[in-house]
C-alpha cells in the first residue's frame, strides 16, 4: 500500500496579502524523489515555507507527514519539524562550535537527553553523508560541499519522513553539486522521501525524477526532456 507523505488540495499560498500560488493540488508518496523548479520569484520558497509551518495555510487543505497544515498551531511546529528534515542553501551551521556540537545542539533542542545515544546518532548521520572523520572540525574549516553534507546529516538526525531541500546545490560548483546529489540519491534509495527545490537543470537531466514547476501562480507536473 502506498503511503501519502504530502497532499495539498485547492491550496492558495499567500505572503501577507499577496497571492503567490493558487489552486495547488499535489500528492507525494513515500519514497518519491520530487524536484520543484521555477524562476526566482515564482513561489518556490513560499511553497516550501508553507510545508514546514513558516507560512500559515489559509486556503485549501494540506496534510504533511500526518499533520493538518490548516489546523497547525504555533506549538505544533516543533513536532512537525521533527518529522521533516530541512536543508537550506546557505547551510545554517553555527560557526562558533564544532560539527559534533552543531549536531548535538539540534538533538538536545528536539528532546534527546541520553548523551551516549546523542553521540551514536551523530556518528550514524555523519557516516551516511561520508563525513565521519570531520565531527571535530569547525564549519569554516570545511569546503562548501562538506558543509552542505553536514547540513544534510543534520536534516537526518530525527529520522525524518520527508526531507525538504531548498536549493541545496545553489551555492556549490557543478562537481560538488553532483557529489551532494549522490548523497541525496543514496538517502532516497534507503526509503526516504525527498522534495528538492532547484534551478540546476543539469542535475535534473543527470538524475531525472518527478518534477513540479512553479509558474504563473500555479504548481504543475512537467515531463523533463533531454535538451
Amino acid at each position: 500500500m502506498t503511503e501519502t507523505i504530502l497532499e495539498l488540495t485547492d491550496v492558495a499560498i499567500f505572503q501577507k496579502e499577496n497571492l503567490i500560488l493558487n489552486e495547488v493540488n499535489l500528492n507525494i508518496q513515500k519514497g518519491e524523489f520530487v524536484y520543484l523548479i521555477g524562476k526566482t520569484g515564482s513561489g518556490k520558497s513560499s511553497f516550501m515555507k508553507t510545508l514546514y509551518g513558516d507560512l500559515p495555510l489559509r486556503q485549501g487543505s494540506g496534510n504533511i507527514v500526518d499533520f493538518d497544515l490548516k489546523k497547525l498551531k504555533e506549538k505544533d511546529i516543533p513536532f512537525l519539524r521533527r518529522k521533516l528534515g530541512i536543508v537550506f542553501q546557505d547551510f545554517k551551521l553555527l560557526p562558533d562550535r564544532t560539527i559534533n556540537k552543531n549536531l548535538a545542539f539540534v538533538l538536545k533542542a528536539t528532546g534527546w537527553k541520553d548523551s551516549a545515544k546523542v553521540e551514536q546518532q551523530i556518528e550514524n548521520v555523519l557516516d551516511k553523508v561520508g563525513m565521519k572523520t570531520k565531527g571535530f572540525k569547525f564549519p569554516h574549516e570545511l569546503s562548501g560541499g562538506e558543509q552542505q553534507r553536514i547540513a544534510i546529516a543534520r536534516a537526518l538526525l530525527n529520522d525524518p519522513e520527508l526531507i525538504i531541500a531548498d536549493e541545496p546545490t545553489g551555492n556549490l560548483d557543478p562537481q560538488t553539486s553532483v557529489e551532494v546529489m549522490k548523497v541525496l540519491q543514496e538517502i532516497n534509495k534507503s526509503g526516504r522521501t525527498i522534495l528538492m527545490a532547484t534551478h540546476d537543470y543539469a542535475l535534473i537531466l543527470k538524475y531525472p525524477s518527478k518534477t513540479l514547476k512553479c509558474d504563473a501562480n500555479k504548481v504543475f507536473e512537467v515531463v523533463q526532456r533531454a535538451v
